[in-house]
């Protein structure tokens, strides 16, 4: 498969299943999902809807029991493993939660961006610093610096790497309201770079600021949220994800749809 040249990140028809003591736990049931280059999208869902799962996969730490994966148009599971650490290596930053996880406490932010191996053209460590304004942080040890410039920080590695993915778990939640705002602001610097970031999050600080939000419920994407407008979603099996709250109209699990000749939908009843 090849993915069209804007897109970032291309999930088909993604399974995750684990063993338990009590049997296969489905995580992830069928996700596709389409994110384009230089975007922010938020995957929101209840805890156990598959978000962790799904961004472990997209990251290349978790293959999928079943479906496909592209990264920059890369099928990281197509590789031996060597060479898909390596790869992630070259496209992907992950930022946890806690800020100090991200970072090296004994060096200083330079010597951090340092560290990394840029491409040719990239900023270098202190222009990224001067982009996400931490340059006058330049010598601090992440010790020194609050919350908030620590996950600015762990955001500029894929200014200077040249990563085109960054995953963000829950970034902003150990954060007060301005280190929230100013990741946020360095989130949309990184798009604008034309990197693509995945915040998954339950901050209602956040979601405003993406350009799109994901909401996934029991494994599969239930919604797409754009501009303000929140559609459901239909597989590429033809299977509809519907909001709870009209699911529960429909007591035997079916209905019956009609349209016109414009496929313009008339009529939804149970049959």
């Amino acid at each position: 498969m090849t993915a069209d040249q804007n897109t970032a990140v291309s999930c088909r028809q993604v399974v995750k299943i684990y063993p338990t003591n009590t049997g296969q736990v489905e995580a992830v049931r069928g996700v596709d999902l389409e994110l384009r280059a230089g975007t922010a999208t938020g995957i929101v869902g209840p805890s156990g809807s598959g978000k962790s799962s799904l961004l472990r996969m997209i990251a290349g730490l978790d293959e999928p029991t079943a479906g496909r994966i592209h990264v920059a148009d890369i099928d990281l599971f197509s590789l031996s493993a060597r060479e898909r650490a390596k790869r992630r290596g070259q496209l992907v930053t992950h930022v946890y939660q806690r800020p100090s996880d991200n970072l090296l406490g004994h060096i200083s932010a330079h010597q951090l961006l340092c560290r990394l191996s840029p491409r040719h053209g990239n900023p270098s460590p202190d222009d990224a610093l001067g982009q996400l304004d931490l340059l006058h942080r330049r010598d601090h040890l992440p010790a020194a610096m609050s919350g908030g410039e620590q996950q600015r920080l762990a955001l500029a590695r894929a200014i200077v790497a040249g990563h085109k993915v960054v995953i963000a778990d829950e970034p902003t939640a150990h954060l007060d309201p301005a280190g929230a705002a100013s990741v946020l602001e360095a989130i949309a610097t990184l798009t604008s770079l034309g990197t693509t970031v995945i915040v998954a999050t339950h901050d209602d600080r956040v979601l405003p600021k993406m350009d799109e939000i994901v909401t996934l419920r029991d494994g599969s994407v239930a919604s797409v949220t754009h501009a303000g407008r929140e559609l459901a979603v239909i597989d590429r099996s033809g299977r509809l994800q519907l909001d709870p709250a009209v699911r529960s109209e429909f007591a035997d699990g079916r209905a019956r749809l009609l349209w016109d000749a414009e496929r313009r939908v008339l009529e939804v009843h149970q049959p």
